[in-house]
C-alpha cells in the first residue's frame, strides 16, 4: 500500500480513526466527540483527547504541524498551572509504512494531542450552577484559589497607553463586528454599547493607568469560565487560552469580572457577586467598581462577536442558538457599561 504525504491525510479520517474505541492504548467502552471551532475533542471512559484543528484566525495558525505541536506543549504547561496532575501530557498521532494511523506508534507523527484525565461533568461549575448543586463554599474556594495563583505571577511589562490602546482597537474590531449587516444584530444598541465604551475608556483612563503601575496586569488564564471549572473531587480549572500571551495578559480583576459576568449569564449574579467579594478580601485588592464594569462590559461584547461569528461555518448557518447568544450578551454589555457613569 502506498502512504500519502502527510498533508493528503484529510482531518477526517484523523477524525474518524480518534472515534473508535480501539484506537486508544487504554480499554473503552466507548468513544464520545465534541467539536469546536479550534479542536475535536475525544471522551474515552478515563481521559479526553484533543486535536487540533488546522485553522487559521486572526489571533491564531494552527495550519502545520509544527505550530499544532507547539500549542499543544503550550497548553499542557500553562494548564498545570491551575490544573495539576489532570492534563497527563501530548501524545503523537503517527502514520505507519502501509498507512494505517496509531496513537504514539513508531510511525511518522502526523499530528499530536493534548491527553487530560476525564473530569465529572456533574462537578463542572457551569453544570452545577444549572443543577443547585453549586453552594457559596465553592465560590469561596475559587476566590482563594485563583487569588493565590495571581499572587504568584509577576506583573507583564507593558506602558499604561499601551494597555488603553488595546481595548480601543478590540472595541473598534467588535463594532465593526457586530455591526455586520449578515448578522441582523441590533445595530443601534452596538454602537450605543461601543460609543459607551470608548466615552469610559476615556474618562477612567487614570483607573487604567493606576492597575499596570500598581503591577496588577498578569499572564492569567484567558478564558475563565464556568464550564472550565471542576469543584470536586479537587478544585481544579483548565483550558486556559494557550495561542496568544497577549490575549492572557489582562487585569486580574478582569478576569475574575468575566467569570462573574458569566455566573450572571447564567441566572447566578449571586455567585459573581461573591467572588469579586471574596477576591477583594482575601487579596486586599479593591479596584473601583466601574473599572470591573467596564470590564465586563468589554468582555460581553468580546463573547457577543464570537458567538456571531459561529454563523460564518455552514453547520452553524440555520441555528437561532449563536443570535439569541450574542443578543444575551449585548444585553449584559448595555448593562454594566451604564454602570460605569
Amino acid at each position: 500500500m502506498m502512504v500519502l504525504p502527510l498533508d493528503d491525510i484529510a482531518l477526517e479520517s484523523k477524525v474518524a480513526f480518534l472515534r473508535q474505541p480501539t484506537s486508544f492504548p487504554e480499554p473503552t467502552y466507548r468513544v464520545e466527540t465534541m467539536e469546536t471551532h479550534m479542536s475535536w475533542i475525544f471522551l474515552t471512559d478515563g481521559y479526553a483527547y484533543k486535536l487540533k484543528k488546522p485553522v487559521h484566525y486572526d489571533a491564531l495558525d494552527f495550519r502545520t504541524i509544527a505550530a499544532r505541536h507547539h500549542f499543544c506543549d503550550e497548553e499542557v504547561r500553562l494548564n498545570r498551572r491551575l490544573a495539576g496532575t489532570v492534563y497527563v501530557g501530548v501524545v503523537s498521532l503517527t502514520v505507519d509504512q502501509v498507512g494505517h494511523l496509531q496513537l504514539d506508534g513508531c510511525g511518522v507523527a502526523i499530528d499530536f494531542l493534548i491527553k487530560m484525565r476525564r473530569l465529572p461533568a456533574r462537578h463542572m461549575l457551569d453544570y452545577a450552577i444549572r443543577d443547585g448543586t453549586a453552594h457559596a463554599e465553592d465560590i469561596g474556594k475559587i476566590a482563594a484559589l485563583l487569588s493565590s495563583f495571581y499572587h504568584a505571577l509577576p506583573p507583564v511589562a507593558i506602558h499604561p497607553a499601551a494597555y488603553r490602546n488595546r481595548f480601543l482597537a478590540t472595541i473598534e474590531q467588535n463594532l465593526r463586528t457586530l455591526s455586520a449587516p449578515a448578522y441582523q444584530l441590533p445595530v443601534e444598541q452596538v454602537k450605543r454599547v461601543c460609543a459607551a465604551q470608548h466615552t469610559a475608556l476615556q474618562h477612567m483612563s487614570g483607573l487604567f493607568d493606576e492597575r499596570v503601575l500598581a503591577g496588577k496586569i498578569i499572564e492569567g488564564h484567558g478564558d475563565l469560565r464556568p464550564e472550565h471549572i471542576c469543584l470536586r473531587p479537587d478544585l481544579v480549572i483548565i483550558d486556559c487560552l494557550e495561542f496568544s500571551p497577549q490575549m492572557r495578559q489582562v487585569d486580574a480583576v478582569d478576569e475574575l469580572g468575566f467569570l462573574a459576568l458569566e455566573c450572571e449569564r447564567l441566572d447566578a449574579s449571586d455567585f459573581g457577586a461573591l467572588l469579586l467579594k471574596n477576591y477583594e478580601k482575601i487579596s486586599g485588592d479593591r479596584p473601583a467598581p466601574a473599572l470591573v464594569h467596564f470590564y465586563q462590559s468589554y468582555r460581553a461584547c468580546i463573547r457577543a462577536a464570537i458567538a456571531i461569528r459561529h454563523l460564518d461555518e455552514e453547520k452553524f448557518r440555520h441555528s437561532a442558538e449563536w443570535p439569541r447568544r450574542a443578543r444575551e450578551y449585548l444585553q449584559l454589555a448595555e448593562l454594566h457599561i451604564r454602570e460605569c457613569s
